[in-house]
Formats: structure tokens, C-alpha cells, sequence
């Protein structure tokens, strides 16, 4: 199987992270990883053997991405980068590539990597009539990213496989269930709704879980089906609790509505 340095189960970093037994409707781990792709948190794309000549902090880190309805990524790096320059030399499909993705709570809290997702499959440039395409599917993701041009070169990632390892727990991803799931409706408002329910709604957050007896609570992550509350104590224990919505949501409108009824019912 490819797998250019795609972590085996059980080697995450973050294995102290809460990972509570639920029954709970959750995202499939390739919505999970679709989310991710398409979202704005840290990413860091390598190809295994090429050396970064001197340091540079950004090497490896894509100014912007994208998937395209096909599921290939997208990413555009500096024309000079490590990445474009190995890409513009290799044979098509030849250059094996791993794009590493890290999920960070938005909000203050223990063990604050949510989880991280790989996505590893063959780097190319983009050529031709694509260009155009890409191009706006870029400057649909990342509104406020660079445009392409002689400073920058458009990369293609054709995925051959991917895995995740986050709070719903850790498993591979094929191909084709990556480009056929979709995004989480809430993904591109989540970081600013969490921060607003751990403003502004700090104490109903708190409320929610007041039967546990942990000191602090706060909203760790939002997603269609649900809320995710971390709580914890002074001695530093804590632990999960999922909140389901009555129904899935599919905007911030309907969420809305969710919120004011989970708070209502006290979860």
C-alpha cells in the first residue's frame, strides 16, 4: 500500500487527548479529512528525501488550497520553494508527496491539537487549461491568498490514500471517499462561533455539563450533528461530552436554533 509517511495507528502525538465511548451521529473520517483539507488551519506539505536548502520557516507550509470536484488538493507554494522546483523536474505521477494537516482548538483548553489528518498521493504541476480553474478554486478558499504567477506555482496532489487521527478517533480514508464527502457546513464559521459560545455563552456552556463536576468547561468543537465540550479540573483530568442536536444543521442560521434548544433542555 503507498504510504509515504503516513503514521501508523497509535503513533499520534496527541494519544492523551479525551476520547470518550459514544453513541453518538457523527462526520465519516472522510468528511473529517475533507473538512480539514478545505479548511484554513496549518498544514505542511513534504516529499519524502528532498532537503530544504537553509532554513526557512515557511518551507513546506502551502499559502493556499483547495480541492477540486475531482478530490485532488490544490496547493499554491512559492515558485522557489523545495516543492515547486523538485515537482518541475520529476516525471508526471513519479513524485510522492505527504500533506500533514494540524487541528487546533480555536479556544483555550488542554490538549489543545484536536487532531491532525495526512493526505499522501502524487505531486504535480498544474499545466494548461487547468490553470484557470485552479486558480479561482484558489481564490474561492482563500479569498485573501496570492494569485498564482511567476512568484508562485499551483501544485496538484493526486490523493492515494489518507488517514486521520482526531477526536472521534483514527482511520484511513480511501481515494474515492475522499473526493465523493463533502465539507462541514459549520467548518468556515466554526473557530468564530466557538470563540463567541466561550465569550459570550461561557456559563451556559458550563451549564451543560454542571452534573460532572468539573470546574471548567469550554465549546472545543462544532460540527452539523453536534456540540463537543471539554471540561476539566485543577488537578488537570478532563474529559469530553457530546451534545447531538435534535437535527443536523446545515448553516449558521439553523444553528442558531440548535443552540437556543440545546441550551434550553440543559443538553
Amino acid at each position: 500500500m503507498f504510504r509515504p509517511g503516513i503514521p501508523l495507528p497509535g503513533t499520534h502525538a496527541e494519544e492523551e487527548q479525551p476520547r470518550p465511548v459514544e453513541d453518538a451521529r457523527q462526520p465519516t473520517a472522510a468528511e473529517r479529512v475533507r473538512t480539514l483539507a478545505q479548511s484554513s488551519v496549518s498544514a505542511l506539505l513534504t516529499i519524502p528525501g528532498a532537503a530544504q536548502a537553509g532554513p526557512d520557516p515557511a518551507a513546506g507550509i502551502p499559502e493556499a488550497r483547495a480541492v477540486t470536484p475531482g478530490g485532488d488538493v490544490i496547493v499554491l507554494v512559492a515558485a522557489d520553494s523545495v516543492e515547486a522546483r523538485v515537482c518541475a523536474y520529476a516525471q508526471d505521477d513519479d513524485l510522492a508527496a505527504v500533506m500533514e494537516i494540524t487541528d487546533v482548538a480555536p479556544v483555550s483548553v488542554p490538549h489543545r491539537v484536536r487532531g491532525r489528518a495526512w493526505i499522501a498521493g502524487w505531486l504535480t504541476p498544474v499545466r494548461g487549461d487547468e490553470r484557470a480553474a485552479c486558480a479561482r478554486l484558489l481564490a474561492e478558499a482563500a479569498p485573501s491568498a496570492p494569485v498564482a504567477g511567476s512568484s508562485r506555482q499551483m501544485l496538484r496532489l493526486e490523493v492515494g490514500e489518507a488517514y486521520v487521527d482526531d477526536l472521534w478517533g483514527a482511520e484511513e480514508v480511501e481515494p474515492d471517499a475522499f473526493a465523493d464527502a463533502s465539507p462541514d457546513p459549520l467548518a468556515a464559521h466554526e473557530a468564530e462561533l466557538l470563540q463567541h459560545l466561550a465569550a459570550a455563552h461561557a456559563e451556559q456552556v458550563r451549564a451543560l455539563c454542571a452534573c460532572q463536576g468539573w470546574e471548567r468547561a469550554a465549546p472545543l468543537a462544532l460540527d452539523r450533528f453536534g456540540l463537543r465540550v471539554r471540561g476539566w479540573n485543577a488537578a488537570g483530568a478532563c474529559l469530553d461530552t457530546r451534545f447531538d442536536f435534535a437535527e443536523p444543521v446545515a448553516s449558521v442560521a439553523g444553528l442558531r436554533h440548535a443552540m437556543h434548544s440545546l441550551f434550553a433542555r440543559g443538553g
